[in-house]
């Protein structure tokens, strides 16, 4: 896992994420959200991955006092499968618990076993369905949750 580092994003990069973002989701934030994020969101936190100096990955999280509920997870299709996502999320629980968040939830795609499957390995539990969440398809969402 050497050959990737992370840094915090910054608006500079919302070109980039937009095309991973594009690249990864069928249903994906537009430029505007994103802007939000960047500029407007006092409890957002994004990460990126770098690799030989390209942003092959991000990761986002919303941090408000002690909770904190992860907001995106994505890896270029083409650099998925080399742990890329397993040092993310690792990067982004050691950011979480420095600044002192206990909890985190996310959303994943019901049908997204690959993504359900490494957030338990990190100790995320399953919670509730949020019905019809995904607005390309319909799909419901697993809510997971861990204590950290």
């Amino acid at each position: 896992m050497c050959d990737i580092t992370f840094r915090q994003a910054n608006g500079a990069d919302i070109k980039q994420l937009l095309r991973i973002e594009t690249a990864v989701f069928t249903s994906s934030w537009s430029e505007d959200a994103f802007r939000s994020e960047f500029y407007t969101n006092a409890y957002a936190y994004y990460i990126v991955a770098e690799k030989a100096g390209e942003i092959i990955g991000y990761a986002g999280v919303w941090m408000i006092l002690d909770e904190g509920h992860i907001t995106n997870i994505a890896i270029y299709p083409d650099e998925q499968g080399h742990g890329y996502g397993k040092a993310m999320m690792q990067e982004l629980l050691r950011i979480a618990e420095e600044k002192a968040v206990r909890r985190l939830t996310l959303e994943v795609r019901v049908t997204n076993d690959r993504a359900q499957q490494m957030y338990k390995k990190f100790g995320f539990k399953d919670g509730a369905i949020r019905k019809k969440y995904y607005p390309d398809n319909g799909e419901d969402a697993l809510v997971m949750w861990v204590e950290l």
